[in-house]
């Protein structure tokens, strides 16, 4: 009885077709972030656009996540890839929140660093869009998947560094005449440093199914 009810059941399901199209929407998310960071009158038409491809990435989540409760064979242990899905889903999260901070204080202009911090997130994307089909063949792919990691984790060095930078920018600028421009430059920075510290979690989470599986 059980042979025959596991005959029936998808063995691998569809979660690596699942997880490049997630990575499809960060990018496309990364990209209309990044181009929200330039101003001008296009800022909230962008920021509904991050808000979108949000929307789409979580869609894609609850379809991972069903596949794991109805998938009888995985290609690797349900818990890395709830795990890994989450990361990868907590990072255009952030990238909304972002968005949605921008809305809310009404910006139309950002600080050179701002959209310094962008360039990384965009940067950040596209390594994790390159690393997920690897995943596939993750044995023969090892070493270009930690590379892959190991040049996100660079990036989250950088991303500390402008946050860094920026904030001490906003001290000396902004904090003595404007304390209202201050703490809306602040909440900026710091929801797009965040973005480059979900990515890094992406980075981790692959990291560990290798870790796991070879």
């Amino acid at each position: 009885m059980l042979s025959w009810f596991q005959a029936l059941m998808p063995k691998e399901g569809r979660f690596f077709d699942l997880f490049e199209a997630h990575a499809k929407t960060l990018c496309a998310g990364a990209e209309a972030l990044r181009r929200m960071l330039d101003g001008g009158d296009k800022v909230p038409e962008l920021c509904a656009e991050v808000a979108r491809h949000e929307n789409d990435a979580d869609q894609i989540t609850r379809e991972c996540m069903l596949a794991v409760r109805r998938t009888f064979i995985t290609p690797f242990d349900r818990s890395d890839i709830i795990d890994l899905i989450t990361a990868m889903d907590d990072a255009i999260d952030q990238m909304h929140k972002t968005a949605k901070a921008v809305t809310l204080f009404d910006q139309r202009s950002f600080h050179p660093d701002m959209v310094k911090l962008g360039d990384l997130i965009v940067e950040a994307a596209g390594h994790t869009s390159e690393a997920i089909p690897l995943l596939r063949s993750m044995r023969a792919n090892a070493g270009q998947l930690n590379r892959i990691a190991e040049e996100v984790t660079r990036l989250e060095d950088l991303s500390d560094k402008l946050y860094d930078d920026g904030m001490a920018a906003l001290y000396r600028g902004p904090a003595k005449t404007d304390p209202m421009a201050y703490i809306v430059g602040a909440e900026i920075y710091d929801h797009l440093e965040k973005v480059v510290d979900r990515f890094e979690d992406v980075a981790n989470r692959i990291s560990g199914v290798l870790i796991e599986h070879l």
